[in-house]
């Protein structure tokens, strides 16, 4: 190897080092990229850090991002969740394991809204579990149910981590709505698959709910509010995501017309207030300035990195790799789930995916499948024990009698089903590819 190349090593090295010692991902990215550009190369090197960090600020497909987050918050403050889930429940009446289901829909449903998981899982936490441990459900099964609906928004569009995979693989944000669009419902349709069989085998597991509950809503009123509470959402992520993949509208017009329909959705449902609109201002505000200074300062690393033969160091050791094209694909996503334990997705996106890239595209593979198995693969590191962040996240905000065993032994059967529909997705690439193609993308 060369001198360059142990630089490019070493570099690595001093990220990860960085990392583990606490230091912020963005800090950690700069300072990396710095310092190991000026050993390699000087400050020349620098010179062309300019034109890219006014190459990515000036990207507008950008603005796509602070109108979808501003469209996930704004319905998240209005707390619309809370009627959802009642709803949900309720409609799902005496089957067993209904609640579950419910769950998962909603998760669903708020994923397509939100898109945010931190957010989805901490909100069914509050609100679901407490009342899926009154009816009987056992903790773990309740724990698991909601940490994996939580994490959809990683893979139903509008997610941001699409649109992140669109800048850096030089791919349409539509396409990539529409791929992931099968992924996300075939794996909210096993998570329901598996509350039925539940509810079939071990009943007592998961109980539905009781006769006298049942009873105390009338079906009128509970249609009543179905279409108040449960139709303004699900039009809404229509008219978004169907502008987008049906190609009516760009993803920052359509994520502009959702913000607008966030706020009318929220308003029909008497939940608008100026505090609501500041909060989600400010909550929009923090975490689009996030993302960007994380971006901004991935530049940095990518010049470094690339000055210094990198990546002809990845191609080098995927050369090593037996078993073609489809073991380097699974060693990618290896590492990527590792990754998942310890920094979140959008680092990922900008470190791991840009050093594995180059390596694809020579040997001629479909890069929307492979962003769906990104997608799809970084969902189950949310959930795998010790370090997934949506445990975290409900562990937080769980009554005192949920033990972080409950949250690990629940979250289990869920990992597997999520490792199922990666391989599903690598063995079928058409789950992914067939709408794209159908609609013409």
């Amino acid at each position: 190897m060369t001198g360059m190349e142990w630089l490019a090593i070493l570099m690595l090295v001093s990220f990860f080092a960085l990392l583990m010692a606490g230091v912020p991902v963005a800090l950690t990215l700069a300072t990396t990229g710095f310092v190991f550009g000026v050993i390699g190369f000087g400050p020349v090197l620098f010179n062309l850090l300019p034109a890219r960090i006014y190459g990515v600020a000036a990207n507008y497909q950008w603005l796509a991002i602070p109108l979808f987050v501003f469209m996930g918050v704004m319905l998240e403050k209005s707390r619309l969740a809370d009627d959802l889930l009642d709803v949900m429940g309720h409609l799902a009446g005496g089957l067993r394991g209904g609640m579950g289901i419910g769950i998962i829909l909603v998760g669903v449903l708020m994923g397509a809204t939100t898109g945010i998981v931190g957010a989805t899982v901490v909100t069914l936490g509050l609100l679901t579990l407490p009342t899926l441990l009154k009816r009987g459900y056992r903790p773990s099964i309740a724990c698991g149910a909601i940490c994996a609906s939580g994490t959809l928004g990683q893979i139903i569009p509008p997610s941001l981590i699409l649109i992140l995979l669109a800048d850096i693989m030089q791919l349409s944000v539509g396409t990539l709505f529409a791929a992931a669009v099968m992924p996300g419902l075939m794996l909210a349709g096993i998570y329901c698959l598996y509350f039925i069989i539940i509810g079939m085998v071990k009943p007592e597991l998961v109980p539905p709910i009781p006769q006298l509950e049942r009873d105390g809503v009338s079906r009128r009123q509970l249609w009543v509010r179905f279409f108040k509470v449960v139709v303004p959402p699900v039009l809404l992520v229509f008219a978004v995501l169907g502008s987008i993949i049906g190609g009516v509208a760009a993803p920052t017009e359509a994520a502009s017309m959702g913000a607008l329909g966030a706020i009318l959705v929220t308003a029909f449902a008497g939940r608008m207030s100026w505090s609501v609109l500041r909060e989600t201002v400010q909550s929009t505000t923090k975490v689009t300035a996030m993302m960007m200074f994380i971006l901004i300062c991935a530049q940095a690393f990518a010049l470094a990195f690339r000055g210094l033969h990198g990546e002809d160091l990845i191609t080098k050791m995927f050369d090593f790799l037996p078993g073609g094209v489809a073991a380097d694909i699974w060693f990618m996503m290896l590492i990527i789930f590792v990754l998942g334990f310890f920094i979140e997705w959008i680092e990922i996106s900008y470190i791991a995916v840009p050093l594995f890239l180059p390596v694809f595209i020579s040997q001629n593979v479909d890069l929307v499948w492979l962003a769906m198995l990104i997608c799809v693969n970084l969902q189950t590191s949310f959930l795998t024990p010790p370090f997934g962040w949506a445990l975290f996240f409900l562990k937080g905000v769980a009554p005192p009698e949920v033990t972080t065993r409950h949250i690990y032994l629940g979250v289990l059967p869920f990992i597997g089903m999520q490792v199922l529909a990666v391989a599903l997705v690598f063995s079928f690439p058409q789950i992914a590819l067939w709408l794209p193609k159908a609609i013409g993308w």
